[in-house]
């Protein structure tokens, strides 16, 4: 046979990585589904057919691990054995993270991880172990767990939980050997198993020193919360739950099966006819992908290219608009001025047009972000022994594809503090009067030219007395500002780096350790953070987002006859004053605005003192940053303008307060501030020498912006 040129498989390979990706997640999504509703054989069905098409996918590409691992998952699936129904879920979820590792270490072609535990697990599922426990026969090499001598009252309290109906688990706990304290150690486990639910039975009963503990335990968590209640650092060493059924002997030891079980013990089963005919029918089944046809997948990049052009021809709209007014200027009269605005409305429309369909090219579907935190929330919320359910709306709500990868990771922080710190366990909702099973949700909508993505939990919310004293308690803030800052600011502290209001250090982080991570990448997105919290009802983290970062409508205005941009969205209102109207309070300039008022924030040099000065004109641009108000002293407005913005090099703007920069149809310069940067100076700076400060920076960076522009070549 004749094997493909290396260019065309290196093409071929990019393609599989890609596609397998989604299909590891389409199995992450399938074995969430298997877990809420077992054995349902549509699902069932449409796992087998996933795991098939990356089998034979792999296979094309010559990934052999992966193609044989997932074959052996195949053949497992296609037996339908009623008895392994309940472990399909699990066992689904643990392939498609070996298939993610596997997937990435082909990528980086970096060493394969190890595949034995997950093929032992497959195996399993051809001869699961029985739960039950009559007197199993002992093979050489299997794992299992010596059942304890329960007392005759410990023996009748098991029984009757087992006959009601309960779930009742025979938990093993190893001790560490190098525990300082085994008796203190015996009581902190019993009293973490206690949490979990109602424990029947206890060996051994007295006070020694022992190197185990057994437990009989009725609840109504999974054996992998239990396992993960009991492993506490320095006291456990492992632990072992298995679930008993049916009446068990008090006299003499039997085996409870854990649910552990050795590769030894699992006999691996050729593929019968009953599987192949399975398999069959899978891929007679018909998948539903109409747009298969009509996909093209394109690189980001060439995407990235193709929008730099648009913003050039958007430049050049400028510069011909520009010409347009200075030949109407200088021949007024003249009939080609009419054909000229003709032609430049028409060529206006035609780009607008233009620009609109490929930024709808970069847009993709927050539903690609958002449908990895199901199997998030799972897995957190097992760890942590809570009862989750995971509401996700607006997930059709388009995003630039930019944006959306940056949002990843601070998502995933919000999430996970929401479950460690913002939703209570069962018990706790229970004695508050709520729901057993907290409410985590996940919602997307467009508010304008933004797009805002919430993550709200029903918890019991932040306590704000209590951040407003660690803040103080780690140097964060003054006494003196303590007192003066809102609770909505004083809610902003917690995305302070290094912040957390947990007591102790855990695996999940602490509500507020990792936000700082939220903060800074919504100021390089050029997003905002609003908490909104009440106690015992909930936390809302609400992200505010541009909806492309390569375009904006901007408002220009100019200050010490420099020209400068916002974006638009960010301005409430203009007010147009005198200087005598502006007051000082406390160092700080403020405005007096409808009844409220206003801080003012002054981005160019003060006035003389003097009555000449009292009456000069000035402009203030309210702006809001989250729930703050602020006013910018501005000299004068130049107009609204769509500009496209281009970065500029970072060893030549050496200040924050400048974001990027953008080039008008008349050749001149315009600079664009970063609101939220200029906000955060002034409100640590402390009023008029922030000012005077903010307003050197500025200087400084617009007198070497343009010339660092031009050196770049205007190019994004």
């Amino acid at each position: 046979m004749k094997l493909p040129p290396d260019d065309r498989m290196s093409e071929l390979r990019d393609l599989f990585f890609e596609s397998a990706g989604e299909l590891v997640q389409t199995l992450n999504e399938q074995a969430l589904l298997l877990e809420k509703s077992p054995g349902d054989s549509e699902t069932m069905r449409g796992l087998r057919r996933t795991v098939h098409t990356l089998k034979g996918d792999a296979a094309a590409c010559g990934f052999t691990e992966l193609s044989e691992l997932a074959h052996e998952f195949e053949d497992v699936l296609a037996l339908e054995n009623p008895a392994a129904t309940p472990l399909v879920p699990d066992v689904a979820l643990r392939a498609a993270d070996v298939f993610a590792a596997l997937l990435e270490a082909y990528r980086r072609k970096k060493k394969l991880p190890a595949t034995e535990p997950l093929r032992a697990e497959i195996s399993g599922l051809a001869h699961p172990v029985p739960s039950t426990s009559s007197e199993p026969e002992k093979k050489p090499g299997k794992r299992a767990v010596a059942m304890a001598h329960w007392s005759e009252y410990e023996q009748v309290a098991i029984d009757r939980a087992v006959s009601e109906g309960k779930r009742v688990y025979h938990v093993h706990v190893q001790l560490d050997a190098q525990c300082a304290m085994p008796i203190a150690a015996c009581q902190l486990i019993k009293v973490a198993l206690s949490a979990m639910g109602e424990v029947l039975a206890v060996y051994p009963e007295s006070e020694a020193v022992v190197s185990h503990l057994e437990f009989a335990l009725a609840s109504e968590k999974s054996a992998e919360q239990i396992r993960t209640k009991c492993r506490i650092p320095t006291i456990a060493h492992s632990a072992k739950v298995a679930l008993l059924r049916g009446k068990t002997s008090p006299a003499a030891p039997g085996t409870v099966p854990s649910v552990e079980s050795s590769a030894e013990d699992l006999v691996d089963t050729p593929t019968q006819p009953a599987a192949l005919k399975a398999i069959a029918e899978d891929l007679a089944a018909p998948v539903q992908s109409p747009a298969s046809d009509n996909t093209l997948r394109v690189d980001a990049e060439k995407i990235d290219v193709v929008l730099n052009l648009v913003g050039e021809l958007i430049l050049a709209k400028s510069m011909w608009q520009q010409m347009l007014i200075e030949f109407g200027q200088r021949f007024p009269k003249d009939d080609l001025r009419g054909k000229f605005a003709d032609v430049m409305a028409f060529q206006a429309r035609a780009l607008n047009d233009l620009q609109r369909s490929v930024m709808k090219i970069r847009m993709v579907p927050v539903d690609q972000l958002f449908r990895r935190f199901p199997r998030v929330v799972r897995d957190v919320a097992r760890q942590a022994g809570k009862e989750i359910e995971l509401v996700v709306k607006g997930a059709d709500t388009d995003l630039d594809k930019r944006i959306l990868d940056a949002l990843a990771e601070p998502l995933t922080h919000l999430v996970r503090n929401a479950i460690g710190h913002g939703l209570e366990t069962a018990e706790e909702r229970v004695r508050a009067g709520k729901r057993a099973q907290g409410t985590l949700r996940l919602n997307a909508y467009h508010q304008g030219s933004q797009v805002v993505i919430e993550v709200a939990d029903d918890g019991n919310g932040i306590n704000v007395a209590k951040v407003r004293q660690r803040a103080l308690s780690q140097g964060l803030i003054s006494a003196e500002e303590a007192g003066q800052y809102s609770d909505a600011q004083t809610l902003e502290l917690i995305l302070r780096p290094g912040f957390s209001t947990a007591a102790e250090i855990t695996e999940l982080s602490g509500r507020g350790v990792g936000l700082d991570v939220v903060h800074s990448v919504l100021d390089r997105l050029k997003g905002t953070v609003q908490i909104e919290t009440e106690a015992g009802r909930g936390t809302t983290f609400r992200l505010r987002l541009p909806l492309t970062l390569a375009i904006i409508k901007a408002l220009l205005f100019g200050v010490e006859k420099r020209l400068y941009a916002i974006a638009l969205n960010s301005v409430v209102e203009i007010a147009r004053t005198v200087e005598e109207q502006v007051h000082q309070v406390e160092n700080y300039e403020v405005l007096q605005l409808r009844n409220q008022v206003l801080p003012l924030l002054r981005l160019g040099a003060p006035p003389q003192p003097g009555p000449a000065s009292a009456q000069n004109k000035i402009f203030v641009l309210v702006t809001s940053s989250g729930e703050r108000k602020f006013g910018l002293i501005v000299d004068d407005l130049v107009g609204e303008e769509e500009l496209v913005i281009k970065a500029l090099d970072d060893q030549a703007i050496a200040t924050d307060l400048i974001s990027g920069a953008s080039i008008l149809g008349d050749g001149r310069v315009v600079l664009i501030l970063n609101l939220l940067a200029l906000v955060e100076r002034f409100a640590k700076g402390g009023g008029r020498a922030a000012d005077s400060r903010l307003a050197s920076l500025l200087r400084a960076g617009a007198a070497i912006a343009p010339q660092a522009f031009h050196t770049a070549g205007g190019q994004a």
